[in-house]
């Protein structure tokens, strides 16, 4: 698996609310959060609502906080590959948009225990 970090960006006049993320590299993706454990930890879960892009503003996707999750790549991601991923709104509209695959040694931060790591 690999996250996506960077900034999502909206230059429109209404709030985006993006719902879901999707790569063909991936089986599986998600939009994670990463809170507090309560034992002075951190985890990251699915983010159940997705990410809300202000109008005219940046959403920040980061290791230890809001980020893109890949699980089930088909291939293994190398450094400087471009890996294209598509967001979708609330409305249903899709974002398409390429990034740049850099090598990064993580936050970290382990699943939710009610989240099944098995398939990830």
């Amino acid at each position: 698996m690999t996250g996506v970090f960077g900034t999502l960006t909206n230059e429109g006049d209404a709030d985006l609310h993006l719902v879901e993320v999707r790569s063909e590299l991936a089986g599986m993706a998600e939009m994670h959060v990463t809170v507090d454990d309560g034992a002075g930890g951190r985890v990251m879960r699915e983010a159940e609502d997705g990410f809300v892009v202000p109008a005219g503003g940046e959403h920040a996707l980061e290791p230890g906080g809001d980020h893109l999750m890949l699980m089930q790549l088909a291939e293994p991601v190398e450094t400087g590959q471009e890996v294209a991923l598509v967001v979708v709104d609330a409305d249903g509209g899709e974002h398409e948009f390429t990034v740049s695959a850099r090598a990064f040694s993580g936050a970290e931060e382990e699943y939710a225990p009610e989240q099944e790591t098995e398939d990830r």
